[in-house]
């Protein structure tokens, strides 16, 4: 089986090897066999990082993708001389090969961390699969509408792990992630067929309309006359035809990463999700959001980029600021994970909005960086969890005294996400702060994109970084030992055991190699960050 392939089915292989024993095998022959599967995929995906080279970028040119795999799917006649044709099309440039890569060490690491699990495992197990079948099968399907079914297919079993192996509040927290994430795919829906329907090729009289994502990035291949050509001026509801698609994929996809207002699913997704799918969530999931942005609409519509930059930066500070005041005011360790998740992923937006190669850089390497630090909070969160069932920050401190090893790695992984120096997230952070400050330089062609003052607000979203994550090390961790429930609360903190500690050292290491190294990612997204700004900068 060819490679990308083997990374999308091999859960699924495993999954229906595993099912005609749900009845009669262990549980931890469902447990290894999960861990295996994801291992091999961490293996392969290592491979796919680093086995090729990205430097030509791809996006628009078919040519340009590494490891592709194009067979014929579907084509139907829909009436002389139209055709509808898409294709299980998949491929690896450097908007995807990060992902493929953090995909796979983040599922491994979720595995693991899944062996605490003690409900229903073996369905537990063939849901976790699945998931991970999806989120591979979203970062290589080329595709359009084979990409929509995985991003599609991936809210079921992620709906099913929160509702049922959640919290106390599960059940509406699975409903409000499965009904937010459906809205988003709605919009999406209807921007896939305006794009489909205006994109192909015209053969001897033969109209044939496409899903390739590689075709719909090439302007050349819009038909002419169609709804969203380039020079279209159809108007829809009062507002251009390519305007309003861009808002809708936009908006799809911003529910995913997600972006201010469309955020209040995910505090209570990650509070009510067990610990290994917080971790999933935050690490992989929701970077399909901004994986699809750099993948679908920045490099489809260019010109709507740059006529809505303005108002995207904006969005990108609005979350940096919002999401870290209220940070600030969580008394909920996991809440505030959260919500610093969501602050951070917004110097993502402001990334992209700079349409610089240095800004969609730092926006790629910054959602390469929190998807390893935030998986590692959310496991050191289930740590203390899973030991106190209380993660209230006012009902502990001086807790150094008890736990001094885990209260290092926390504090490290702390100093990590606050955006200190040698860590990863410094690095995208940096970037993407030089990307917002060139874009809010006058040229004479395009002029400004942001306004001067977006990235010194920008830069205060470390400082409420600092101010949230310091003052809990401080509450919790320094002072004198107490609990709110006493002696008895205070000798259920254990020391790690090992295999907490083989989750979370890896994720730990990973985050300062990238912090010391970056050129070892930033090298390999090099080409394709900057073939998508001079897409956009065409314009």
């Amino acid at each position: 089986m060819p490679v990308l392939s083997l990374l999308i089915f091999l859960p699924l292989v495993f999954g229906a090897a595993l099912l005609p024993f749900l009845n009669v095998a262990g549980v931890r022959v469902f447990r290894i066999s999960t861990l295996v599967c994801c291992g091999i995929q961490l293996l392969i995906s290592t491979y796919i990082f680093t086995g090729a080279s990205f430097q030509n970028g791809g996006i628009n040119n078919p040519e340009q993708f590494q490891w592709t795999e194009n067979h014929s799917w579907l084509d139907i006649n829909l009436g002389s001389p139209v055709r509808l044709q898409a294709n299980y099309l998949l491929g690896v440039d450097g908007l995807s090969a990060g992902m493929v890569w953090l995909s796979g060490i983040v599922m491994f690491i979720g595995a693991l961390a899944s062996f605490n699990i003690k409900k229903s495992e073996k369905g537990y197990y063939l849901l976790y699969l699945l998931l991970s079948s999806a989120v591979f099968g979203c970062f290589l399907a080329l595709d359009f509408l084979l990409f929509y079914l995985f991003f599609e297919f991936m809210l079921l079993p992620m709906y099913f792990l929160i509702g049922i192996w959640g919290g106390e509040r599960r059940e509406y927290a699975a409903i409000k992630f499965f009904l937010y994430t459906l809205f988003g795919s709605l919009l999406i829906l209807l921007g896939m067929v305006g794009l489909c329907m205006s994109t192909g090729w015209n053969a001897d009289g033969q109209i044939t309309h496409t899903f390739s994502l590689i075709s719909m990035a090439d302007s050349a291949n819009f038909l002419p006359g169609s709804l969203l050509h380039p020079d279209s001026n159809i108007l829809i509801l009062g507002i251009p035809a390519r305007k309003l698609a861009f808002l809708l994929l936009f908006i799809g996809f911003a529910v995913k990463l997600p972006v201010i207002p469309l955020h209040t699913w995910l505090p209570d997704a990650h509070v009510e999700a067990p610990t290994p799918v917080s971790a999933v969530l935050a690490g992989i999931l929701l970077k399909i959001g901004g994986y699809g942005l750099m993948r679908i609409p920045f490099s489809i519509f260019p010109e709507q980029v740059h006529a809505l930059a303005w108002g995207i930066g904006l969005l990108g500070v609005a979350c940096i600021v919002y999401a870290g005041l209220c940070a600030l005011a969580m008394h909920d360790l996991k809440k505030m994970v959260a919500y610093s998740s969501i602050s951070h992923l917004g110097f993502v937006v402001l990334g992209l909005a700079s349409c610089t190669p240095e800004g969609i850089a730092g926006a790629q390497y910054q959602m390469f960086s929190h998807g390893i630090i935030s998986a590692l909070l959310f496991l050191l969160v289930g740590v203390f969890y899973d030991r106190t069932h209380d993660r209230t920050i006012e009902n502990f401190g001086g807790l150094y005294a008890r736990i001094p090893a885990y209260t290092a790695l926390l504090a490290f992984a702390l100093f990590a996400s606050l955006g200190l120096p040698a860590f990863s997230g410094f690095i995208a952070e940096l970037l993407v702060l030089l990307g917002a400050f060139s874009a809010s330089v006058n040229n004479a062609e395009h002029g400004a994109l942001l306004s001067v003052w977006m990235a010194p607000v920008a830069a205060t979203g470390i400082i409420l970084a600092a101010g949230y994550w310091l003052w809990t090390l401080q509450r919790m961790f320094f002072g004198k030992l107490w609990a709110r429930n006493g002696e008895e609360m205070l000798l259920k903190l254990t020391p790690m055991k090992p295999i907490e500690w083989l989750c979370t050292l890896p994720l730990a290491a990973l985050t300062l190699f990238f912090g010391l190294f970056p050129q070892v990612f930033l090298n390999r997204i090099a080409g394709a960050t900057e073939k998508l700004a001079s897409i956009i900068n065409a314009f």
